[in-house]
């Protein structure tokens, strides 16, 4: 099980970016597929999730409205959209999987497995 993050880099405030994470060993439809992020000196915090049980996606309520998560239709790719991007979006955004059904529903999508590596954004003027 493997999962990789792509799509970080600069970007100016209020533009858009697309991140990507690539699953291998496994397809969305096994593992319940979530975003978080770590911005610098802060705690990881939880951003979006894709649930394995029902295919619900979930944001959280901060960021709703600018941030979407979706999979493509082979099933082995999970996107989050970035949207109307802030100073404070500036973070390394983490990817995870865990083959939970319902692991979007548990707070802060807390417990997941497996991991990516990261991959920054940064939002500046």
């Amino acid at each position: 099980v493997q999962l990789v993050e792509s799509g970080g880099g600069s970007v100016q405030i209020g533009g858009s970016l697309r991140l990507s994470c690539a699953a291998s060993g496994f397809t969305v439809d096994d593992y319940s597929i979530a975003w978080f992020r770590q911005a610098p000196g802060k705690e990881r915090e939880a951003v979006a999730c894709l649930n394995r049980r029902d295919g619900r996606t979930y944001v959280v309520e901060s960021m709703r409205g600018r941030f979407t998560i979706s999979s493509d239709s082979a099933k082995t790719t999970v996107y989050l959209q970035l949207n109307s991007l802030k100073p404070e979006d500036t973070a390394v955004y983490y990817c995870a999987g865990d083959d939970i059904g319902n692991m979007c529903l548990v707070q802060d999508y807390y417990g997941m497995d497996y991991w990516g590596k990261g991959i920054l954004v940064t939002v500046s003027s």
